[in-house]
């Protein structure tokens, strides 16, 4: 493999373990320097993931963009030697201010995967561009699988373990890239920069362009949030329900990151070929329904963590929506559906924290009316049976003219 393409699968890894990476020891770190109790750092950690969100949803199209005409060379190093830093900075944070700031900047510095996608582009022929994307793909998996298993083992070591080697990774990924990485961009294909390409917006538009979409969009965003639950409240579910440390839970989500990986990776295939595209999308939303329900009130850790995993079984909704959707558009607007595919996924994932947390420390709150760390689960729970009854609401017959 070249060394400019281990370079880029390496950032959009390191990217991708931005979040997972620190998901583990974020219930202790948060309760130590703000010293309060778990349901106030739930609140708290929604805050974080929020923000991180939006600055890759606002940044993701500018830094695309600044690639276009200054080159991918200055902005992916410039990114990752900013990464490391705010990793350090993160770790040395002593208060919970510090903590948001660091993660306004990660999610700046993380928002480069369309670079790095743009120059695997640049350096592909033609006929393997494709093939190349895939491996794009599988590093941005692998990060998330990666990220949460590593995070719970450095978080034995204390909650500023994990932190400390992210900033060591995202160094050494810098020096490797100072040396390997060779610009793309010559003054034949350099794009002047428009602040119009820019807009994260932009791709919304596209939305009113898409007629006969909207049932189908709405039950991808509906999902989104829904499962969104994971991330968002895992850690603080593990601890107050089952009371794991920061190892287990970087392993459950391990487990399920492997599982995803082989349920979107193999298994979707058979489910497909033997239900087809639509009966793909109503066996995950059933499937989703009885998950969730079984992870609300699930009062055993071993059970959760044999659950966990095959929570996983469910998702195949994405993947199975997008092919009905793609086919909808025909092949003249693939570009355009999957944009507004993004910036819809993309509003979920800024939605779903604070949505999920907030939800989590009512019920886990000292003067909660009910002691009930699984009130997300059913959430998510009830958002999927809205996009069950969305998905299987019969079209309008055609008005005879």
């Amino acid at each position: 493999m070249r060394l400019p393409v281990l370079f880029i699968l390496l950032t959009v890894m390191i990217d991708s373990m931005g979040i997972g990476l620190i998901i583990p020891v974020m219930p202790d770190l948060i309760q130590e320097v703000t010293g309060g109790d778990l349901a106030s750092a739930a609140l708290w950690g929604g805050v974080l993931a929020t923000v991180f969100a939006v600055m890759q949803f606002l940044f993701g199209p500018l830094l695309g963009n600044l690639s276009d005409r200054f080159g991918r060379r200055p902005v992916l190093l410039i990114s990752l030697l900013v990464m490391a830093a705010d990793y350090v900075v993160m770790a040395l944070a002593g208060s919970i201010w510090l903590l948001l700031a660091g993660r306004l900047v990660g999610g700046i510095t993380a928002a480069t995967q369309s670079t790095a996608s743009a120059y695997m582009a640049d350096i592909s022929e033609p006929g393997k561009k494709a093939q190349n994307f895939g491996l794009v793909g599988a590093a941005f998996g692998l990060g998330f699988v990666i990220g949460p298993l590593l995070g719970g083992l450095l978080g034995e070591w204390g909650t500023r373990a994990p932190f400390w080697a992210a900033a060591g990774l995202a160094g050494a990924n810098t020096v490797l890239g100072y040396f390997v990485l060779r610009e793309t961009v010559t003054d034949a294909i350099r794009r002047r920069f428009d602040w119009r390409r820019a807009n994260p917006l932009g791709a919304f538009k596209s939305l009113r362009a898409l007629p006969g979409l909207g049932r189908l969009f709405t039950v991808f965003f509906l999902y989104q949030v829904a499962f969104f639950v994971y991330p968002a409240i895992w850690a603080y579910f593990g601890q107050a329900r089952f009371g794991w440390n920061a190892g287990l839970i970087g392993v459950s989500l391990g487990l399920f990151g492997v599982m995803m990986a082989v349920v979107q990776g193999g298994l979707i295939r058979l489910i497909l070929a033997r239900l087809g595209k639509r009966g793909t999308v109503l066996y995950g939303l059933v499937f989703d329904v009885f998950a969730f329900a079984a992870l609300a009130f699930v009062t055993s850790g071993p059970i959760a963590l044999i659950l966990t995993p095959l929570a996983a079984l469910g998702a195949v909704i994405t993947p199975a929506l997008q092919g009905i959707m793609s086919r909808a558009v025909g092949e003249t607007r693939q570009g355009e559906l999957q944009g507004a595919l993004t910036s819809v996924s993309a509003i979920a994932m800024i939605i779903a924290p604070m949505l999920m947390t907030s939800v989590f420390a009512r019920f886990t709150h000292a003067d909660a009316p009910i002691h009930f760390p699984g009130a997300p689960f059913l959430l998510s729970l009830a958002l999927i049976l809205i996009a069950l009854a969305v998905f299987l609401y019969p079209k309008r017959p055609p008005v005879a003219v």
